[in-house]
């Protein structure tokens, strides 16, 4: 597992396992603090992506005499030749713009400012979009062929955002349209049926979402999910383990594959009709934001990833509650969330200071004087904590 910080002056802090020189720091060693990637301090880091064991960024150069690329993309770790930060072009031009990098888990996704994407990695499942699969490791090719419909030609379309997921790839292009490629086994790639076996070699449109402006896509390890430009969130892949959001596996959610007992959802579904505001996933859970601020998460959630609940699997969207400050950032990963806010007042400040000292124990009286003080946030953690006591939060220590 492996953490990334982007610092407002643009630095990049790195920390967790480093096996394969994922954080960026020339060695192999792991460690559990953060640490400022060095051989990027000449860089203002703009954006980071993480797979299972290589790092890819984007970043400009604090000083440009107009000669250099104002986004360049740099990878480092596992199949990306150095474990120190590289500049990497692949089949881009070089001082072509980086508009944003995605990785998988074995293969990695870079979107120019043009619109065009090139893949690289590995491609057992097709993932790289190149209409074959192929064994070993594969250089950077330009995906040129899109299937918007099946009886006709591919062609090159214009994408705006993409996003990994474990063995598949999602996105989205200009006009609001969602393509999938890869692995589909578990109905992540959100057709009907799939063109070769249990994979889509090229990217091919979901044209179950035909006439819905698509504004963002989020790939998970078998499921992906789609924010409309009006706030709806589709969901549509595996859903074992609840990520899709759509309660535990039933006859009207599911669809079972012979007695393999496993659900997945392979056409994308509705979850919520308005007021997402943004939308992540981690391996096998999800987190939302919505317009009011508040956080929502389902799935996988052993770790306390998803959901306050104590409980292995959130069925259901359920609120996270412990955030304080205005959200800017969602991310997930393999059994861990992070929330990145702009909590910046005094106030705010103080507020993440009591909560880090708030205990089952004393959370009666810091509610109190949360509540009185206008402290929502702050006023849920402690309900939450209160929970815990099995009288209810009364403490007579």
């Amino acid at each position: 597992m492996i953490f990334l910080a982007v610092a407002s002056d643009g630095s990049l802090f790195t920390w967790g396992a480093n096996d394969f020189g994922q954080l960026g720091d020339g060695t192999e060693t792991s460690r559990k603090l953060p640490k400022k990637v060095k051989f990027l301090q000449n860089e203002f880091v703009i954006s980071v992506s993480c797979g299972a064991h290589c790092t890819a960024a984007i970043a400009e150069p604090r000083e440009n005499d107009g000669t250099i690329s104002s986004r360049r993309l740099w990878v480092w770790g596992q199949n990306q030749g150095s474990n120190c930060p590289r500049v990497f072009w692949g089949a881009f031009s070089p001082n072509t713009i980086i508009r944003q990098v995605s990785c998988g888990a074995v293969h990695v996704v870079a979107l120019s400012e043009d619109g065009l994407l090139q893949a690289w990695g590995y491609n057992e499942y097709g993932q790289l979009g190149r209409g074959v699969t192929c064994e070993g490791l594969q250089k950077a090719r330009i995906i040129n062929a899109y299937a918007k419909f099946l009886d006709e030609a591919p062609e090159l379309v214009k994408i705006t955002q993409v996003s990994c997921g474990e063995y598949h790839s999602a996105a989205i292009s200009e006009d609001g349209e969602v393509y999938t490629w890869g692995l589909g086994s578990m109905g992540q790639l959100g057709h009907y049926s799939l063109q070769s076996e249990d994979k889509e070699l090229i990217p091919r449109r979901v044209v179950a979402l035909n006439g819905i402006f698509v504004k963002n896509v989020a790939s998970g390890g078998v499921h992906t999910c789609a924010l409309t430009s009006k706030g709806g969130l589709y969901v549509w892949g595996g859903g074992q383990s609840g990520q899709l959001g759509l309660g535990p596996q039933n006859g009207i959610f599911s669809c079972v594959t012979g007695d393999s007992g496993t659900m997945f959802r392979n056409m994308p579904v509705l979850v919520l009709p308005f007021g997402v505001k943004q939308v992540a996933c981690g391996h096998s859970h999800t987190l939302i934001c919505t317009q009011d601020g508040r956080i929502h998460g389902w799935g996988y959630n052993s770790y306390g990833q998803a959901a306050n609940q104590k409980c292995t699997y959130a069925w259901y969207p359920s609120p996270v509650d412990w955030c304080l400050g205005e959200v800017k950032k969602l991310a997930a990963g393999g059994g861990h969330s992070a929330v990145l806010t702009d909590a910046c007042s005094l106030k705010e400040l103080c507020e993440f200071q009591i909560a880090d000292c708030v205990t089952p124990f004393n959370a009666s009286m810091i509610a109190d004087v949360a509540y009185r003080t206008g402290s929502d946030a702050l006023v849920r953690l402690c309900e939450r904590l209160r929970e815990r006591l099995p009288d209810g939060g009364v403490c007579d220590c």
